[in-house]
């Protein structure tokens, strides 16, 4: 276990005359003093290979985390369906947020945003009746962070081990319904939805490649207090126990 250890923290972005600082690749570890150095080559390195483009501006964030401010939580279970086209993989997606208490209007409003936004920063917040958007972030959105695994695990890819830390942590505040998500990478066309009820369902395909929509939905109660609820994903830091 940690003692002492750091936040460190990576957002990469592009100029771009079209959509002012296009959204490029942002990355979250956790790591003791002698681990900063490697985890920042390994951040660096994500934000310079990336899909979305090449970065010009390139932000890394180091914050000492006390141990007694962690939380230490299970990640949720992951499950796949693979379905025959990205309508029935819609389908199978709103299937499941519908089951979990979501709207139609709801879902609606959030497919829409998914599939014609193409520079979030972050996720948006979503009554998960009204549809209402409640987090008044624009572009920019909440970012989950202050994230990482406690031990690593070697099972999965770094791709499906960032986003089932990530969605652990939001499915573990009471607040939230469900979670709704297709990466923007223009390569990766796998998204999933998630709670603590089914865990992580992976879904395909539920874009098109070279599609560079997508972000991230979390659907939440009416009763939602949302400043606590966001300084919870955004400040409170958090690491997943390993198997």
């Amino acid at each position: 276990m940690l003692k002492t250890c750091y936040s460190i923290r990576m957002r990469a972005a592009e100029r771009s005359p079209e959509l002012g600082e296009k959204h490029i690749s942002g990355g979250e570890r956790i790591g003791s003093k002698s681990q900063i150095e490697p985890i920042v080559k390994q951040l660096l390195n994500k934000a310079s290979n990336h899909s979305r483009g090449d970065a010009d501006f390139i932000q890394i964030t180091i914050e000492k985390i006390a141990r007694d401010q962690i939380q230490y939580i299970p990640p949720l279970e992951i499950t796949t369906v693979e379905a025959a086209s990205i309508e029935m993989a819609h389908s199978e997606a709103r299937k499941i947020l519908t089951s979990l208490g979501v709207s139609e209007h709801a879902l609606n409003v959030a497919f829409h945003q998914l599939s014609s936004n193409q520079n979030l920063r972050g996720a948006i917040i979503l009554n998960s009746k009204t549809g209402l958007r409640l987090d008044n972030r624009g572009q920019k959105g909440v970012r989950v962070s202050r994230i990482d695994w406690q031990d690593a695990n070697g099972d999965l890819n770094e791709r499906v081990r960032e986003a089932l830390a990530l969605a652990s942590k939001v499915a573990n505040s009471p607040f939230t319904i469900a979670e709704l998500c297709w990466s923007d990478d223009p390569d990766y066309v796998t998204g999933y939805v998630s709670n603590r009820a089914i865990g992580y369902v992976r879904i395909t395909p539920l874009k098109r490649e070279g599609c560079e929509s997508g972000g991230r939905i979390y659907f939440v109660l009416d009763e939602v207090e949302l400043e606590s609820f966001i300084d919870y994903l955004e400040s409170v830091p958090v690491l997943i126990r390993g198997d």
